[in-house]
């Protein structure tokens, strides 16, 4: 009976600690999408800043791509009329990418590309295949894959419009690395519309294939002559992919931070309805509690 009594008393002693009221667990809910709604107006607030970064650059890359594909065109003009007698069955694979991200698929899309262009069996290659990538995120896609196959890296490249004096220097490096090949294949982004790419290759015949073709063996040339056509057709090649790559990029970043742009929208929207919902609750619970008290009163 006594035990009943002690345990009865200190039942209605008030907590030292307070009593919570009834609402603390939606106040704590309230702060919570009050602090995420602030964070996504934040993210909302850069992403449309790098949107309009990216359109600004897009123009200036695209003017750079109308100048730099004259280059591409000559190359092509050259080998249209020097064919190759014998496929190439040990190509090079230069992979063109960059080193910034956020940019939607644009450096997956190459990586893939260049994974099917190896495995290939109507146009088949040796599975060992020397692979040389411009720009770092690539190369970590392709390394996972294909690391035995990676000669050599290049980054730093066309952080703004590439030049053609970044594609020479890549071209040097290539023709000094001493790495054996037969053909070359640039594997690049295709510039189709402001919304839109793919990937493409581009061949280079190697200072082996211009000396075996027709089209060289009718006149005498000097080895000096074919070698130094060689490495220039090759920057050439180099600088068209990488300037058609980078309003690629440009158009994909501009895209992908518009899409977030739109979602961050959505997010504050339905954040919005949710903490204004909560807090109508909050003050109906306050004011039952208010017409409760004063009824029992």
């Amino acid at each position: 009976m006594l035990a009943r009594r002690s345990l009865a008393r200190i039942a209605t002693q008030p907590s030292p600690l307070g009593a919570a009221p009834k609402n603390a667990r939606n106040m704590a809910t309230l702060r919570e999408i009050e602090l995420r709604l602030k964070s996504v107006k934040n993210i909302e607030k850069i992403t449309k800043s790098m949107k309009m970064i990216a359109s600004t650059k897009l123009a200036k890359a695209q003017r750079a791509m109308q100048s730099g594909k004259q280059y591409g065109l000559a190359n092509s003009e050259i080998f249209q009329h020097t064919p190759s007698e014998t496929p190439a069955k040990r190509k090079l694979f230069i992979v063109v990418s960059s080193d910034k991200g956020l940019c939607g698929g644009i450096h997956s899309s190459v990586s893939k590309a260049t994974r099917r262009a190896i495995a290939d069996t109507e146009k088949p290659v040796e599975s060992d295949s020397p692979i040389m990538v411009i720009g770092d995120k690539s190369k970590m896609q392709l390394s996972r894959v294909l690391g035995k196959n990676l000669a050599m890296s290049f980054n730093q490249i066309g952080r703004d419009i590439p030049n053609f004096a970044d594609a020479a220097g890549v071209a040097d490096l290539i023709v000094k690395s001493n790495v054996k090949y037969d053909g070359i294949s640039i594997v690049y982004n295709k510039f189709i519309s402001a919304v839109s790419y793919e990937p493409d290759v581009i061949e280079v015949a190697g200072e082996n294939a211009l000396k075996e073709s027709a089209g060289f063996r009718a006149y005498e040339m000097e080895d000096d002559v074919t070698k130094d056509l060689a490495e220039f057709s090759l920057a050439n090649a180099i600088y068209a992919a990488l300037v058609e790559a980078h309003a690629c990029e440009q158009s994909a970043r501009r895209n992908a931070m518009d899409n977030a742009s739109k979602n961050a929208k959505d997010m504050i929207d339905r954040l919005t309805m949710q903490y204004n919902r909560g807090r109508q609750a909050a003050i109906t619970n306050e004011l039952v509690d208010i017409i409760t008290g004063a009824s029992a009163l």
